[in-house]
């Protein structure tokens, strides 16, 4: 796929409805109150896989010719697109081969496991990532269906927009959590055709913030691999493809606090009763810390995964 628009997102709703759920459209009238504003939360976290990387994912898979999917494809992820891309290769009864950094959150590994799928081990950092990928990819003829730089998989990530703006049609802005892009490019291509006026907003950690840094320059910034709590969104640089697409149709990125992020899974888990990952939590954290004026305006959150390692909730620890 050379290009993004509605019409290839269309198309990837209706090659992946058999294979994924429509997630509910969630409010909460206590959240409204605290923000002052119509909050409508797309609970991404109840997504086959426990995350929306199962929409990019299957995609990904069930676009592919029977002759590229023959020998099984492969990625390199923490965890989301690892066990959604096992589980779409699964579905097509074909091999998932994964690349996981050492230290990747012990549910993630078990999720990618259960759906079957082969995981090599690496250092944590992109280039090792990355050069694992390749050796496997060599080594078995797999397809590499990148975690978020493949425009399949952005257009597969967008078909959560389409639904939720279904359930809430007259939303002024979209909150999206961002690390490669993927999900932010599916989710600005579909919303800015669907309603123009709306405002899409990528939110990621501060200690994560090599999208805001290159959005504010105009060209792709590298960073160091983050130390941020939102596993999901420890990127080291946007995706080339995703970039030019992110500068042309998203409004702002901004940034927040690991503490925001802490607090905002702690309200999310209180409030609307739901296990979301920390990664889910950044689009709340943005409201938290107030980074618009949000007051009177219906917002859209992207609450996007729900793999959580019990073990580390980050409010128990001592």
């Amino acid at each position: 796929m050379s290009s993004l628009d509605l019409a290839t997102i269309r198309a990837a709703h209706e090659r992946i409805r058999p294979f994924i759920k429509r997630t509910p459209v969630l409010t909460s009238e206590a959240l409204d109150t605290a923000c002052g504003a119509k909050l409508s939360f797309k609970c991404e976290n109840l997504q086959a896989a426990g995350a929306f990387k199962s929409r990019g994912a299957c995609n990904a898979v069930f676009s592919l010719t029977d002759a590229e999917a023959a020998n099984g494809v492969v990625t390199h992820s923490s965890g989301n697109h690892a066990a959604a891309l096992a589980r779409a290769a699964q579905l097509r009864g074909i091999t998932a081969h994964i690349v996981m950094p050492a230290g990747a959150p012990q549910s993630k590994v078990q999720n990618v496991g259960s759906f079957g799928g082969w995981i090599t081990f690496c250092e944590p950092n992109l280039t090792a990532r990355e050069a694992a990928c390749a050796q496997v990819a060599a080594r078995t003829g797999a397809t590499i269906v990148h975690p978020f730089d493949d425009l399949r998989v952005a257009a597969g990530q967008g078909t959560a927009v389409i639904e939720l703006l279904e359930d809430a049609p007259d939303l002024d802005f979209i909150l999206c959590p961002v690390g490669g892009g993927g999900l932010l490019c599916g989710t600005a291509v579909a919303a800015k055709a669907l309603q123009p006026g709306i405002r899409v907003i990528g939110v990621e950690p501060a200690l994560a913030d090599d999208v805001a840094q290159s959005f504010k320059a105009g060209r792709r910034i590298s960073i160091p691999t983050p130390a941020t709590i939102a596993d999901g969104l420890r990127t080291n640089c946007t995706g080339e493809k995703n970039f030019p697409i992110i500068q042309q149709y998203v409004d702002d990125i901004v940034t927040v606090s690991e503490e925001a992020i802490v607090n905002a899974m702690r309200e999310l888990w209180e409030k609307l009763h739901l296990v979301i990952e920390p990664s889910a939590a950044v689009p709340y954290a943005a409201l938290l810390e107030k980074k618009f004026d949000f007051a009177g305006k219906q917002v859209g959150l992207i609450l996007t995964g729900g793999n959580v390692d019990l073990a580390s909730v980050p409010w128990l620890k001592p």
